[in-house]
């Protein structure tokens, strides 16, 4: 790694309502739109249910629910962010993704104390793109550890991730 790698980061900017978010682009396997979704009965409230991505079923979180913020009025510029917690597959939607960005780490400041933001507690830091605050989530945050477990993110018999099996019936 040269010098410069260490001194910026490359994020992909996503807006969520009014606000806008950014994701380090090498938690990021890829970026979909939104397909049919299969729900999920008694999910987690932001759980929106799973997709069949090339043979793996994964969880799609809606970000817009975790962070408490109404329904999107529009949802065709909605798309799903394909990354990994704890090893296994998650997609979270988004309202949109709008660019992708390189910031440099000297810009990246610390949440502001005692003022609340929304998703403020799953916040990396904050920076400004061409003015306009852009908060960096920090995606490890996004799941307690009971969450990861309703989620089947790992088990605790094994402490690993869990495995997807496909029933004769897809």
């Amino acid at each position: 790694m040269t010098t410069q790698e260490l001194q910026e980061i490359q994020v992909a900017c996503l807006k969520m309502g009014d606000g806008l978010y950014a994701v380090d682009i090498m938690r990021i396997r890829e970026i979909i739109r939104v397909p049919r979704l299969a729900p999920l009965p008694r999910a987690l409230p932001f759980v929106e249910g799973v997709i069949n991505l090339r043979g793996s079923v994964i969880p799609v979180l809606d970000l817009r629910k975790r962070f408490g913020l109404p329904p999107a009025e529009n949802s065709e510029n909605a798309r799903l962010l394909i990354l990994s917690i704890s090893g296994q597959p998650i997609a979270l939607m988004v309202d949109e993704v709008t660019e992708m960005i390189t910031i440099p780490l000297r810009e990246l400041k610390a949440p502001p104390r005692g003022v609340r933001i929304v998703g403020g507690e799953y916040m990396v830091g904050l920076c400004l793109v061409r003015e306009v605050p852009v908060m960096l989530l920090n995606i490890d945050a996004l799941l307690t550890f009971q969450e990861k477990a309703e989620l089947g993110i790992f088990s605790p018999q094994t402490g690993g991730t869990s495995t997807n099996k496909k029933s004769s019936a897809c």
